[in-house]
């Protein structure tokens, strides 16, 4: 690389590495900063494998300066990008638009309606961080409904139950009331007889590819005039079991002619044959459909607003019909687009992700590859910062991505100041040392030296990662020990002092001892790293959130006789 195109990185790599360090008040990262230098700069590309050497100086340097100059210099380089963090670092909830007509009710309240058949991806977490959310802004309520009536093609799993109310805790809600769908079929009969009474439904037995015909048609269907006692005697029917699936269902009269076929008699309950797996609920074999079923719902436990997706526009039309033949006042609705989430090699899909865990490409639901709440907690991501980046997506009927970085710079905030520091050496090289200290002290944490400092032996020898190996004859800086100069398979320690990084003449890196780590085993989206770490990161707790230094933060997840598991959170 030639001094002109040197200098030139060394520059955009100092804005974007003061960038780094401001935003998130903490050090830059090496791996943060690259992807923007280089989008930024594709020219740089070409010289894709110097960059890195050239950056990681530059980070060393802002690194070491104080917060206040850190911000001094990036008022210099790049005003206009300080002003934008420090206006997003002013943001609140204020995403959220305000809920329509408020003020037209005594109280806000709403509600998430999961499926339980499985634990929640991250998708899944946007309807109680938004909703939750509203609650604190309104001071109003949410219930959480368990929409389980369909025990064949979205068959519940009994441990998600409660696994989905783990879920909303870790986010930091706890619902105002919580129902089970399975547990009320006798009220959704209830209000089927009453909708019969009122002229507003019937009993069909079409075979369903016929009636669709027909609907398509505008042409009503022959059962569509039956007098109700009929009506009400084959319902009891089906109620009692006395169908098999798909022999009689029980259908809303609407408009036959309305422009939208999908509205056209749609149908409220249908026969079931395999049983709920809940035994509360496995004798039942007439099931409410979910607009039916939800729409009942709603109305009965004072449900105020209802947030979903786009899609489902023609949920809110079908229960509309009930709703007028009760004379009910239909809630208040928002309509939003789905969310895609990078990051994940995984469909956000719950049966997706089920069959991934059986297939064994899945060690389980909190498996660090998988896009799951489970896992997130596992590696030590905060609920807290999953529903900043989730609410901050606002409720647009576009969809929105969902970048995974947003709920990691999130957690930073939240973690960094809790989270000691530590080294993690991977696949090391081994040096002997000669001259210096016995030992490196590097602080535990940076911001804090009241925690005191670590204990790193030298003298038998370090280890440090390949790439930061130092050519024959340059100098590097073990980070809290000494500056030390490569010769041959040794290194031998300098007088040099922190001058020498400042120049930008060493690299800071970090190393652990030759003898007396901790194996660890790094568990990650991306795989599992194998590495040593420092002898003290064997006093961590288990489910402590710490840092490898020029890594990223990890959650310890066990220590054992043979080393130590740890979970990658984020950089």
């Amino acid at each position: 690389m030639d001094e002109d195109l040197r200098e030139r990185v060394e520059r955009a790599a100092e804005k974007h590495a003061l960038l780094n360090a401001v935003k998130y008040d903490s050090d830059a990262d090496v791996g943060a900063i690259m992807g923007p230098l280089m989008g930024e700069n594709p020219d740089f590309r070409p010289h894709g494998d110097e960059i890195p050497g050239v950056v990681g100086g530059v980070v060393a340097r802002v690194n070491d300066l104080p917060p206040a100059e850190k911000r001094e210099r990036l008022e210099e380089l790049a005003p206009d990008e300080l002003a934008e963090i420090e206006a997003e670092g002013e943001k609140t909830d204020h995403d959220l638009p305000d809920l329509p007509n408020v003020d037209a009710y005594d109280s806000v309240r709403m509600r998430a309606a999961p499926n339980p058949n499985g634990p929640w991806h991250i998708g899944h977490a946007r309807m109680p961080a938004v909703i939750g959310t509203y609650k604190q802004r309104y001071d109003g309520s949410f219930v959480v409904r368990f929409d389980d009536t369909d025990p064949e093609t979205k068959r519940p799993d009994l441990a998600a139950y409660d696994a989905i109310l783990d879920d909303i805790e870790y986010l930091g809600f706890e619902p105002d009331e919580v129902l089970l769908a399975s547990d009320r079929l006798e009220t959704y009969y209830d209000h089927a007889r009453d909708l019969i009474d009122a002229g507003g439904a019937y009993t069909c037995s079409c075979g369903a590819e016929d009636f669709s015909d027909m609907k398509n048609a505008a042409e009503a269907c022959p059962h569509r005039d039956k007098d109700r006692e009929t009506v009400r005697e084959e319902f009891t029917a089906m109620v009692d079991g006395a169908y098999d699936a798909g022999e009689m269902v029980l259908r809303v009269r609407t408009d036959i002619n309305h422009k939208n076929p999908a509205l056209r008699d749609w149908v409220a309950f249908r026969m079931i044959d395999t049983p709920h797996p809940r035994p509360e609920a496995d004798a039942y074999r007439c099931w409410p459909m979910l607009d039916f079923q939800s729409g009942v719902d709603d109305h009965l436990t004072g449900v105020t607003h209802i947030i979903r997706g786009i899609d489902l526009q023609d949920s809110a039309k079908r229960q509309r019909f009930v709703y007028d033949y009760f004379g009910w006042e239909y809630p208040e609705v928002v309509h939003w687009g789905h969310v895609q989430v990078d990051a994940y090699d995984v469909r956000l899909s719950t049966s997706a992700l089920k069959a991934k865990i059986d297939a064994g490409g899945l060690d389980g639901w909190d498996d660090p590859r998988a896009p799951t709440l489970a896992s997130l907690r596992r590696r030590g991501v905060r609920g807290e910062a999953v529903v900043e980046a989730l609410a901050a997506l606002g409720t647009s009927t576009s969809n929105v991505d969902l970048a995974m970085s947003s709920v990691y710079a999130a957690n930073r905030d939240l973690v960094d100041d809790d989270a000691d520091r530590y080294f993690l050496v991977r696949d090391g090289e081994r040096f002997e040392v000669d001259g210096g200290p016995d030992a490196g002290h590097p602080p535990l944490h940076p911001d804090h030296e009241d925690r005191g400092e670590r204990t790193i032996p030298v003298d038998g020898g370090v280890v440090l990662e390949p790439e930061d190996v130092p050519d024959q004859g340059d100098r590097v800086w073990l980070k809290g020990c000494a500056c030390v100069r490569r010769d041959g398979d040794r290194l031998a320690v300098t007088d040099d002092d922190i001058e020498v990084v400042r120049s930008g003449d060493a690299d800071v890196i970090h190393w652990a001892p030759a003898e007396g780590t901790v194996p660890v085993r790094m568990r990650t989206p991306d795989g599992d790293v194998h590495g040593v770490a420092e002898p003290d990161f064997a006093a961590t707790a288990i489910g402590d959130v710490v840092q490898f230094e020029r890594i990223g933060f990890v959650r310890v997840d066990d220590h054992a006789d043979d080393g130590s598991v740890v979970y990658w959170a984020h950089p």
